[in-house]
């Protein structure tokens, strides 16, 4: 049996091939399923199986489209409800793949319809056995049972779901069995996870801290506590899941080059302008009322948290990277896009049309401000977490993806502003936000925080009392 790992990291998103004699399963597939065609062309592979541990919420899955082009079956846990033609699969059932058997655990808890695949070969016994887990177990770290509130089932039913399925069935297996999660560092699945190709569970039993001794109360409270607010389109994603998405392709296809005036009509009809530039670029000028989420950090991610999912978008981006900026929107479900500015900004900016622009200032220029009589109103975008760890002495803390909420209070406010992340990515993000909204004087702090203590500027570790109001600055969100 051969287990290909296919990683995509701005999705923090593992998906894989596994194989024996001629047959394959894909596990979890990404949209965009280009690779694992060329994958099995090359190996000469059959594929037999596309298996869904669940119904992700955080990337939409290209499972049908590969099913679709391959005859291959969707095989998907009983509880999924799916609303195309899949194989319903309950706990004990066996899959035969070759040589190798592939086992369906029902392991409920991240989501109700949650599976666990245990693959083994019979021409390689002594080989340990490995556990495709999803989202159930990852290394670091469990599947977060918070997500589905509001949807008929509470995140506590869930953390009990998740105790029982990792006590009752992953941990009755060997030390030595192999772990392959669908998640690592930086996914918004979970709050500790690890960045490794696989793990164990004998490593997960001494390590993890929700594989510990505690009761179930206690754990359900342990994997409820401190997670990383959801992003807004994971709802609209398990959603799209459950119903299969269509081929990438005739998304792509859809997607024209507008000129500048084809440009301004399509905003002028209300399209989400998105400028997927890096930072620099869009500091030194962009169409007003863009939103900058760069292409060179977790971009569907935050496309994810700070866009209306089903507004339809124009793009403004680098040359030659306008079919990558649709693709990665689409990976997590941004399929209403009606194209992107031929030319890019230089086409913009000889058609006369209004350019935007931002200051970013030094650490000891802010520094000076802010014990001038006249202190701008500092914020730091940064997450939660983050910002327990340390933080600049009287700045506002508001999260990236709550600013939006606090325009107003901003705008009403009448002082400029300077906004901070960690270095930089997110602070253009904030201030592209705070522009759309209104705030006239909007600046942000070249090389975030990390400049700033480069700098030898002073860092606070003592927590604020609120975290949404921790200098002199009240700020009130919308409505």
């Amino acid at each position: 049996m051969t287990i290909e790992r296919f990683y995509l990291a701005c999705l923090s998103h593992a998906s894989y091939i596994v194989s024996s004699g001629s047959e394959a399963a894909v596990i979890d597939p990404q949209r965009d399923v280009t690779i694992y065609l060329d994958y099995l062309q090359v190996h000469g592979l059959t594929l037999k199986y596309v298996v869904e541990t669940h119904l992700h919420a955080d990337f939409v899955s290209g499972h049908l489209e590969l099913a679709h082009l391959t005859g291959a079956e969707v095989v998907m846990g009983s509880r999924a409800g799916a609303t195309f033609t899949h194989l319903a699969v309950h706990d004990g059932d066996i899959l035969p793949l070759g040589t190798a058997s592939l086992s369906m655990l029902e392991t409920p808890g991240h989501t109700p319809e949650g599976i666990t695949i245990a693959a083994t070969d019979a021409a390689t016994p002594d080989e340990p056995i490995a556990l495709f887990t999803g989202d159930t177990l990852f290394a670091g770290d469990v599947g977060r049972p918070d997500l589905l509130g509001g949807f008929g089932v509470t995140k506590e039913e869930l953390g009990g779901m998740l105790y029982d399925s990792l006590h009752e069935k992953i941990l009755t297996m060997p030390d030595e069995t192999r772990v392959y999660p669908a998640h690592g560092a930086g996914s918004s699945c979970g709050k500790a996870l690890r960045d490794v190709e696989f793990t164990t569970l004998g490593a997960e039993r001494l390590t993890n801290y929700a594989l510990q001794p505690m009761s179930r109360d206690e754990f359900i409270r342990a994997v409820t506590e401190g997670q990383p607010e959801a992003p807004a389109y994971f709802a609209s994603d398990a959603m799209i899941n459950r119903a299969g998405a269509p081929a990438l392709g005739n998304v792509m296809d859809r997607v024209r080059p507008l000129d500048p005036a084809e440009f301004r009509s399509e905003m002028g009809w209300g399209a989400v302008l998105l400028d997927t530039r890096g930072t620099d670029d869009f500091a030194a000028g962009h169409i007003p009322g863009a939103y900058n989420i760069g292409l060179d950090g977790q971009f569907a991610t935050w496309v994810g948290t700070l866009l209306p999912i089903h507004e339809p978008l124009v793009i403004v981006a680098d040359h030659g990277r306008e079919a990558e900026s649709v693709m990665r929107c689409a990976r997590v479900g941004y399929d209403n896009i009606v194209g992107f500015l031929a030319g890019g900004m230089e086409a913009w900016s000889a058609s006369g049309g209004e350019v935007q622009t931002f200051d970013r200032i030094r650490p000891a220029d802010l520094a000076a401000e802010m014990a001038s009589n006249h202190p701008p109103i500092v914020i730091d975008v940064r997450r939660e977490a983050e910002r327990e760890a340390k933080h600049i002495p009287g700045t506002t803390f508001v999260t990236l993806s709550q600013l939006e909420n606090f325009v107003t209070s901003i705008v009403a406010d009448g002082r400029p502003v300077v906004v901070h992340c960690a270095a930089g990515y997110r602070s253009a993000m904030a201030v592209s936000i705070l522009q759309h909204g209104g705030v006239a004087s909007v600046r942000d702090l070249a090389g975030g925080l990390a400049a700033w203590e480069s700098a030898g500027q002073p860092v606070d570790y003592h927590q604020p009392q609120s975290l949404l109001d921790s200098s002199e600055v009240a700020l009130e969100p919308a409505g």
